[in-house]
């Protein structure tokens, strides 16, 4: 008799790495089990009882809205604000990381920075505008867009401020959110730029393209017309409808894998010129100081990074056992190829497994089996693109890129922009979770 074919065997749940990491491979059959096989104490024959009966259970329910809203039991799932009570300055809203899974951030969740309040823009009469160094100058409606072929890719969007708060010499005790929440990722749809262009007919001297958005500060960056061949689009749908208000509505420039304010929102006018504008927002706002008070000039792409996201600062572990930790990692340079974990501070490593398909410029969630023992642990992750580019160690980052000389004890604050280094999550023996640097 031969082999039942088919039928797999269960993985082993043997370690990779310390302090409890377990080959990935126990996540693809049978052998990572949370309950009822032993895995975790707590397994009881309850699942044998007859189910009770609760009042959702025994009466007709709410009648079906025309548009949907999260249970009430989900209300914490929102994003944070930095201007709740409408003042006069710019605003932000952080992406929720820890309360979310998967690769797709919700629209209502999506990061959104305004430095000039949301445009209530109508869209029968908003126009955008291609000129410059162009052939025929050409302007577009949204209906005229709409008539183009349209192309839908993922995308993550990162302001350069992301991560701010990991510049501060000490750890900030605070969630993914608030350190992390300036990134969010979404699946685009709209019209090739390079498709506009050609139909302009931009002069081969023209080397850049400015944008504008059509808020109130007509916030406007230099686009190399490089990128805007590779991959750039006017996206007008972000996951399937159209875009959010605070998210560029009606239309939005896409240079996916660049700073997040080079996506100009509200886009209204893009012209073609031989030299960048140098823009208040791309020579004051946006240019990165480095230690010896060097600055880039222009610092573009948004390089490889990761964090987890479970278990976080805010989390607690209830009992020892199996866990996922859990995580996205992107690279403005393009897919993620690999991602480590560590449970012991970065003393030994484990690779994770990648939930595919592998999107360039977009989130990739990371998974990885642990089981905790209740002993101190410092979890971490660490991620490398295709381009061979590896997330640094922290060290090595502050190294290049500084960090305060006094501890940071306001989250909203920027001391600098571009941090891509390691997140450390420690936990304790009671299951707390704090921000360590390790």
């Amino acid at each position: 008799m031969g082999r039942f074919k088919g039928r797999r065997s269960a993985p082993s749940l043997e370690s990779v790495a310390g302090n409890g990491l377990i080959n990935r491979r126990a996540l693809l059959g049978q052998g990572f089990a949370i309950a009822g096989a032993g895995a975790v104490a707590g397994a009881t024959g309850a699942a044998a009882e007859p189910l009770q009966d609760y009042p959702w259970s025994l009466e007709f329910g709410q009648s079906t809205p025309a548009l949907q809203s999260p249970s009430k039991f989900e209300k914490q799932v929102t994003r944070t604000l930095s201007n709740p009570k409408d003042e006069l300055r710019n605003s932000h809203a952080r992406t929720p990381h820890h309360l979310l899974n998967g690769t797709v951030t919700p629209n209502s969740m999506h990061f959104s920075i305004n430095h000039c309040g949301i445009p209530d823009i109508d869209p029968q009469q908003h126009k955008l505008v291609i000129h410059g160094m162009v052939r025929q100058p050409l302007e577009f409606t949204l209906d005229k867009l709409s008539r183009y072929p349209l192309t839908t890719r993922m995308a993550f969007v990162e302001c350069a401020g992301n991560s701010a708060p990991m510049f501060s010499n000490e750890p900030m005790q605070i969630t993914a959110q608030a350190i992390h929440g300036l990134v969010s990722n979404s699946e685009w749809t709209g019209v090739r730029l390079s498709t506009l262009l050609d139909e302009a007919g931009i002069d081969p001297k023209a080397k850049w393209l400015v944008a504008e958005g059509a808020d109130a500060q007509m916030l406007d960056r230099s686009i190399p017309v490089k990128k805007a061949y590779d991959d750039a689009l006017v996206a007008i749908y972000q996951n399937g409808e159209r875009l959010m208000p605070g998210n560029g509505y009606p239309m939005r420039l896409l240079v996916p894998g660049y700073q997040g304010n080079m996506n100009v929102k509200f886009l209204r006018r893009i012209k073609a010129v031989d030299q960048p504008a140098m823009t208040f927002f791309e020579t004051k706002n946006y240019s990165q100081i480095l230690p010896g008070g060097k600055t880039w000039r222009f610092h573009f792409l948004m390089e490889v990074k990761s964090f987890i996201t479970y278990p976080s600062f805010s989390h607690q572990l209830k009992e020892p056992g199996m866990y996922t930790i859990s995580g996205v990692a992107y690279s403005g340079a393009g897919r993620i190829s690999r991602v480590m974990v560590s449970a012991d501070g970065g003393k030994s490593w484990g690779e994770a497994a990648l939930q595919g398909p592998t999107h360039p410029q977009a989130f990739t969630r990371f998974v990885m089996p642990w089981r905790w023992d209740g002993q101190p642990a410092v979890l971490q992750s660490r991620a490398w693109d295709e381009s061979g580019n590896a997330q640094p160690l922290r060290a090595d980052f502050v190294a290049a890129r500084g960090q305060t000389k006094q501890p940071v004890t306001n989250p909203l604050i920027f001391p600098n922009q571009h941090y891509n280094s390691i997140t450390s999550w420690g936990v304790d023996n009671k299951g707390e979770i704090k921000h360590v640097y390790a």
